[in-house]
């Protein structure tokens, strides 16, 4: 059993509040779960507007489906414009 994790710091350009930017991250959120073997969540900056920490679990039996799992999950952040990866950490377990 391989279990992969990804957290990745963020910025976002256009959250002027609070509510604007848990709109944007529960968007990604519930994208990269949906559907998918991933758990995810906001773990960090919970109080600042602009700046969150994402992260992206994936249990499986190989680390080539996980790594997939987490690639995906990483590609719905770096598709959107008003959101920007500025740091990115995997772990390995």
């Amino acid at each position: 059993m391989i279990i992969g994790m990804v957290r990745c710091e963020c910025l976002l350009f256009n959250a002027h509040s609070l509510k604007e930017k848990r709109a944007a991250i529960l968007s990604i959120l519930r994208k990269a779960v949906n559907g998918h073997n991933l758990s995810a969540s906001e773990v960090d900056y919970q109080d600042t507007w602009q700046h969150t920490e994402l992260a992206f679990v994936s249990i499986g039996t190989s680390k080539v489906h996980v790594e997939r799992e987490l690639a995906r999950a990483i590609s719905l952040i770096d598709f959107r414009t008003d959101i920007e990866r500025i740091n990115t950490v995997y772990e390995w377990f």
